[in-house]
């Protein structure tokens, strides 16, 4: 079974990446605190490919990557790349962003999400990015999921990522269109 090293230090993060390559039956781990990759790029995935390739050659392994972030139009895409750092707790970035958001007519956004899977020299094997489209709705809805989840509207099923299923949220969601597109590669793909 060929271990594949998730660059991430969150475990949250690697219980996902598992969920969605399941089927591989590759063996995922984190990566050591002590490799820390700056995100230096100026696009997710820029981000995503220089913690992959970072963390592939500094641990001579297949390491994959992900960099994710909030982008809404009438902030000129912003909270971008600061998705994360737009407040210090879920809440302050919620009300961060709902407050920037009070008068304005258009309230359409998309999630993005870029996934880069490197080869144990560094070299990018496979990319690629998922989007989902949706609006911010005007207060909390829902009650699972996390970070921007509850103010994420998707009109297709009228419903903000919170108050979905995590099923329909895997489906629909930037993260699950970006593995989706990925997973045929994927399989076809032979770890050396």
């Amino acid at each position: 079974m060929p271990t594949v090293i998730v660059a991430t230090g969150n475990p949250g993060k690697l219980k996902e990446m598992q969920s969605y390559l399941v089927d591989l039956g590759w063996e995922l781990a984190l990566k050591p605190p002590e490799i820390d990759v700056e995100e230096t790029g100026t696009t997710f995935l820029e981000n995503a490919r220089l913690k992959a390739s970072e963390v592939a050659k500094a641990m001579g392994q297949w390491a994959i990557a992900d960099d994710s972030g909030l982008m809404v139009d009438a902030l000129d895409g912003a909270p971008g790349l600061y998705t994360a750092r737009y407040g210090r707790t879920d809440d302050e970035r919620i009300g961060r962003l709902l407050k920037e958001l009070q008068n304005a007519a258009n309230r359409t956004a998309q999630f993005v999400c870029a996934i880069a899977l490197a080869r144990p020299d560094g070299t990018i094997a496979l990319q690629t990015e998922g989007v989902c489209r949706g609006a911010i709705a005007t207060e909390k809805r829902g009650t699972d999921g996390f970070g921007y989840d509850p103010v994420f509207y998707v009109p297709a099923v009228d419903k903000t990522f919170a108050e979905m299923s995590p099923a329909d949220k895997d489906q629909l969601s930037h993260r699950g269109v970006a593995f989706a597109q990925l997973m045929p590669e994927l399989r076809s793909l032979t770890l050396q």
